[in-house]
């Protein structure tokens, strides 16, 4: 297997932006969208997911599995043992997305607990038994706002976006996860882009059943599919996380805006002293200074701001980061 790579050209950026905000995507369809031959895209695109500078996944929708229990933790730690303890958490299989935050001293972490003896068991014995622990805070997940899911970096037009993912899509209609649905959504953790025949023999299914069903698991938001890229490869230098305070009344309209701005890839309201957390990725440190000012700040009900740079993200959509990008 060949090397992570440290670098992509304007094509591959744009194969890639394709490609997270439309997961399953066929070379074919990739093709249509940016106006290049099928030939080019699969030349380009395929050896990415090979050298796993691509990563194809999933992630359950902690809303619609009633076990679940999603949380935001900051954690304050020693800032000589920030990296071992991130590292740990990351290997957590319940750990989806684990970023060291602003000085060095504090970690971000989003779980979805499995049920309330998990919670227990992290808040009041694991926390407190680890002695390079100084203190953390714990914010509930209220909800996550799908605006998010087709973010592209900013890498293609409207028009190429609308062709993926319509700006208004609202559920196609209410579903339920099944029993039987897990095996199925457990390959597409794995691997999100396996083939409907592979789908297939993993769930016992018809590949016709398996594409049915996972076409409905999709549009009723039940699991997103996912494409991890290291963002520095498309030219983000500037991440940082947004604890942001909206009254109760615009706290949904608020969400919503900032959830559909290109340079917003995630957006949840949460419980706590602030009750929107929102991870924006920029250019350049100018660039997120001009998002503060310019869309944070025309926001006529935002009543405080907190704004925490990332230093590192050690995992995202549940997958770790390669050791050469790593911590």
């Amino acid at each position: 297997m060949q090397k992570v790579r440290h670098d992509l050209d304007a094509t591959d950026r744009r194969i890639t932006a394709v490609l997270m905000a439309s997961p399953r995507a066929s070379w074919r369809r990739v093709a249509e969208v940016l106006g290049v031959s099928e030939r080019t895209v699969v030349r380009r695109g395929a050896p990415l997911f090979h050298d796993r500078t691509l990563r194809a996944t999933a992630v359950r929708n902690p809303a619609l599995f009633p076990h679940l229990i999603p949380m935001v933790l900051r954690i304050r730690c020693r800032p000589n043992r920030i990296a071992t303890i991130a590292a740990t958490l990351s290997r957590r299989p319940d750990t989806i997305w684990v970023d060291i935050l602003g000085g060095g001293d504090e970690i971000c972490v989003v779980l979805f607990l499995n049920g309330r003896e998990a919670r227990d068991k992290l808040l009041l014995r694991d926390l407190p038994a680890t002695a390079a622990v100084q203190s953390w805070t714990s914010y509930d997940l209220l909800k996550v706002f799908p605006g998010g899911f087709a973010w592209s970096a900013g890498l293609l037009t409207p028009e190429e976006s609308g062709q993926l993912w319509p700006s208004a899509r609202p559920p196609s209609e209410t579903c339920s996860p099944l029993p039987d649905d897990e095996v199925l959504i457990d390959a597409l953790v794995e691997d999100s882009r396996m083939t409907y025949g592979e789908l297939a023999q993993r769930t016992g299914r018809t590949p016709r059943a398996v594409r049915r069903r996972l076409d409905t698991l999709v549009e009723a938001y039940v699991v997103r599919l996912a494409t991890e890229v290291e963002l520095s490869l498309l030219g983000v230098r500037a991440e940082a996380l947004l604890w942001i305070t909206a009254g109760p009344g615009a706290l949904e309209e608020t969400g919503r805006i900032l959830s559909r701005h290109p340079q917003v890839r995630f957006t949840s309201a949460t419980t706590g002293s602030s009750n929107l957390l929102v991870a924006v990725a920029a250019t350049d440190p100018g660039a997120l200074y001009t998002f503060l000012t310019g869309t944070v700040g025309a926001l006529p009900d935002v009543s405080g701001l907190e704004v925490t740079p990332i230093l590192a993200g050690v995992k995202r959509t549940g997958l770790v980061r390669p050791a050469s990008i790593s911590v």
